[in-house]
């Protein structure tokens, strides 16, 4: 199979009701941008470094609200125990890959303590996902320049999504995944705002779109199914809406619960976690207010899941094992058969 990436919307799938940004990206959540440095060989390796970076933190505001949430906590999410505990920020977030985390860590406090030569302690947040699968994972090939890329690199406008940076290598619900993106706008106390979400997709399950299954031994009947070991899930969720780390820590929870709107299995293996961070220095919403903006980091996060396969391409990688994209063309008959569209791209 040899199809360029396109995204969900491009393919007539559309997630809900409310409007996304301008970019339907994390993007769009002013201040909060997005680098990738990816690492292929062609061959063996097939990973990266995916950072997001948000300009408060240059600004003169050491930290901004934050929380994490663990849908289960078989991963590597180095500095997370201090974010929740302490209800903040104080880095861009790192994602890469599971034996790579710890170089990137370092990489990314080298960064901090360039930027603060005076001090004595920080906190790097640095996730992963296992892409063992694809890549030659036990080789460790992201080294701080990789990681000092990403960062310097980070941009606004729609970032590139699929086979880049920290997905790479990624395999999920059956088929090549990668890195996505989306956002919605939603209303709070008489105010439009935005939620953007990034996920870097690694794990199991059967491929569900708008609730229909689109799995891969009847789209792909020749592709190996074998499970990747470690598979995992990271998921980062931006707003602007002003929240606490309380607050936050809710919308979390939820953006991993939008994994089951795409499929997932929840395995043993499957280090699933929700980092959340507000870049607003206001007072936070009162919790009455709050369910449109649950609805927006449902919606977004289920359709940067989706994203993040439907613009990965078919790789093969270390040991000649062969990751498929989902087949454009039989998702969306099979979805159009469903009255699920909203448009025909292949008509």
């Amino acid at each position: 199979m040899n199809q360029p990436g396109r995204r969900a919307r491009d393919l007539g799938i559309v997630v809900g009701s409310l409007p996304t940004g301008r970019h339907n990206a994390m993007t769009d959540v002013p201040g909060v941008l997005v680098g990738h440095t990816t690492v292929d060989d062609g061959a063996d390796l097939h990973t990266g470094v995916t950072a997001i970076v948000p300009e408060q933190l240059g600004t003169g505001r050491g930290t901004l609200p934050a929380a994490v949430y663990a849908g289960n906590g078989h991963g590597k999410l180095v500095g997370s125990t201090q974010v929740d505990e302490l209800g903040v920020l104080e880095s861009p977030v790192v994602l890469t890959a599971t034996l790579s985390v710890f170089r990137a860590a370092d990489a990314l406090l080298g960064h901090l303590m360039e930027r603060r030569p005076d001090g004595l302690s920080f906190n790097p947040l640095v996730g992963e996902t296992n892409d063992g699968h694809l890549s030659d994972i036990r080789r460790r090939p992201i080294t701080e320049t990789h990681v000092l890329a990403a960062l310097a690199g980070a941009t606004g406008g729609l970032p590139a999504e699929g086979c880049v940076g920290a997905g790479a290598g990624t395999t999920a619900l059956g088929y090549k995944a990668g890195i996505g993106t989306s956002s919605r706008t939603v209303r709070a106390v008489g105010r439009t705002q935005t939620v953007g979400a990034l996920v870097q997709s690694n794990f199991g399950g059967v491929l569900t779109a708008l609730g229909v299954p689109l799995p891969v031994d009847e789209l792909v009947p020749a592709a190996d199914r074998a499970e990747p070991p470690g598979n995992s899930c990271m998921i980062v969720v931006a707003t602007d809406v002003p929240l606490d780390a309380r607050q936050l820590r809710r919308l979390a929870r939820r953006a991993v619960f939008a994994m089951a709107r795409v499929g997932a299995s929840f395995s043993n293996t499957s280090g699933d976690y929700a980092i959340a961070f507000t870049t607003s220095d206001q007072p936070p919403i009162p919790d009455a207010a709050i369910d449109p903006v649950f609805a927006g980091v449902l919606d977004a996060v289920e359709e940067a899941l989706l994203n993040s396969l439907f613009t990965a391409v078919t790789t093969t990688g270390v040991g000649g094992r062969t990751s498929h994209a989902v087949p454009h063309r039989a998702a969306v008959e099979r979805l159009a058969a469903a009255g699920r569209l909203t448009a025909r791209p292949y008509a």
